[in-house]
């Protein structure tokens, strides 16, 4: 039918078909669809419309796809069996504990799409209450066991994660670059965007290919030390995909989840070694000290439980890191770090620096104490760019990010001190320019705390792929002067 469905299978059937009567199909029904010995579970949505000639079944992009994109046949149609582990989610839901057997039910039947859309919201939903230590052990490990589980055949394997919540500190391919310069085996796989206006695999790629398959993954580890792919692609925790895909519609991202959803990729990646940073600050994700020290606790805590060593750092969350706020404006930052341009951000090079420094320390790849000096070291003798232009390559050739069709400046109402920015709001406004979808859309600040701007300066540019997108996110600035706070005192 050519309808994307946000890679939700649904099917499409007239309300006048045979199938659809004699079944006693209604919208919103779960059908089982199977095409040439190929079967698939859908919702379904019913047509009452000449949309569809009488005996036809339409399929939605995800479903079409799943099928292998059959051009003609003949559609067996019938009711799915009911998806006996959501009896789990109502549990949790009316005050009972998960057990480690019914997780496993419950993310076994997530992984192979018998949950629809509103049965994982449901179970998210549960997640958003707080899991205790064994409840979240118990769904890592669920979610481990229903993908791939590499193995490297190396004594250390390292990587890192960052919770997120900051606008921009795309840090991740500078790290990466960095410690496969030094030696690290660092298979990195990456989310896309949940809640932010770009995830590392959505500005990773902007530079080089990130569907990368098993295969391919272990060819570019092979031969570069390094990689930066999508962990969706080659099925490492792939409920946790699933849940990402509904976590980004509801606009929710829990603790319990999001312990689970970082350390089960790391462990399905086959890491030994991770690294995880913790943002902190008013406007941040993790908004006090108190709340990243739990949170770091319970990282560490799952993390030994799983068969990880986990290392947590609790950074300044309090202003975007680099300039861009984007996919491609993200890219541009992370290009100019590792290829030393004097217009590259100091805040993104140095946190990029340290955290590098903090692994390889992790690793015993550094002294304690000497990590960011060798890092530094690595990225400023041009070491980390040549490993970085190798691992682009490696994944199917280096990439030009692209450049938004409208930019707009956005100016500074009065003179004064640039005081505090507001990131929520900052990613906001960067989700309605377009960003990630439109990889190109997002912001690019001109300005830092502490600079002194006068009236009428520029902030920072928007940029956008479409004027309705332009519109919206100007209308939402407007009305959200706190975005960035301008002090008329000397000092923000």
């Amino acid at each position: 039918m050519g309808i994307d469905t946000y890679a939700e299978p649904v099917a499409y059937m007239r309300s006048d078909c045979h199938v659809c009567l004699s079944e006693g199909f209604e919208a919103l029904s779960r059908v089982a669809v199977e095409v040439d010995g190929k079967r698939i579970l859908a919702t379904l949505n019913v047509v009452q419309t000449d949309l569809l000639l009488p005996g036809r079944i339409g399929l939605s992009e995800t479903a079409w796809s799943e099928l292998g994109r059959p051009e003609r046949g003949t559609a067996r149609v019938r009711h799915a069996e009911p998806v006996g582990s959501f009896a789990v989610v109502r549990g949790k839901l009316h005050g009972q504990r998960f057990d480690a057997a019914g997780l496993r039910r419950v993310i076994g039947d997530i992984s192979a799409r018998r949950f629809t859309d509103v049965q994982i919201s449901a179970f998210i939903a549960t997640c958003a209450e707080r899991l205790d230590l064994d409840e979240v052990i118990a769904l890592t490990r669920a979610m481990i066991d229903s993908g791939e589980r590499l193995e490297w055949g190396r004594g250390v394997v390292v990587d890192k994660h960052c919770v997120g919540g900051l606008p921009g500190n795309r840090t991740t391919p500078i790290v990466v670059a960095i410690a496969a310069a030094a030696g690290l085996t660092m298979p990195k796989t990456s989310s896309r965007a949940i809640t932010s206006p770009a995830g590392t695999a959505d500005a990773m790629e902007q530079l080089a290919p990130v569907d990368l398959d098993l295969d391919a993954m272990k060819r570019v580890v092979a031969s570069t030390g390094g990689c930066i792919t999508w962990g969706g692609s080659v099925r490492l925790s792939p409920a946790d995909d699933i849940l990402i895909r509904v976590e980004r519609a509801l606009d929710i991202d829990t603790e319990g989840q999001l312990v689970a959803s970082v350390l089960s990729k790391k462990a399905a990646a086959g890491s030994t070694h991770v690294l995880i940073d913790i943002p902190t600050g008013p406007t941040a994700k993790v908004r006090s000290e108190g709340a990243a020290r739990r949170l770091a606790q319970l990282l560490q805590a799952v993390g030994a439980a799983v068969g990880l060593e986990v290392s947590v750092v609790i950074t300044d969350g309090s202003a975007p890191i680099g300039r861009g706020i984007g996919p491609s404006l993200e890219a541009r930052d992370v290009l100019a770090v590792l290829q030393r341009r004097p217009e590259a951000p100091v805040d993104l090079r140095d946190r990029a620096t340290f955290l590098a420094g903090e692994l390889l320390q992790l690793s015993g790849a550094a002294p304690q104490g000497a990590g960011q000096d060798v890092a530094r070291r690595l990225l400023e003798s041009g070491a980390a760019w040549a490993t970085f232009a190798e691992i682009c390559h490696a994944q199917g050739g280096r990439r030009t990010p692209g450049v938004a069709s409208r930019v707009v400046p956005v100016l500074a109402p009065r003179g004064g001190v640039v005081a505090r920015f507001d990131n929520r709001v900052l990613a906001r406004a960067a989700k309605l320019a377009g960003a990630p979808t439109s990889p190109n859309a997002g912001i690019d600040l001109q300005v830092t705390v502490g600079q002194r701007v006068d009236e009428g300066a520029p902030l920072f540019a928007l940029h956008a792929d479409s004027d309705g997108e332009l519109r919206y996110a100007l209308d939402y600035i407007e009305a959200h002067p706190e975005l960035i706070q301008i002090s008329t005192e000397e000092t923000p």
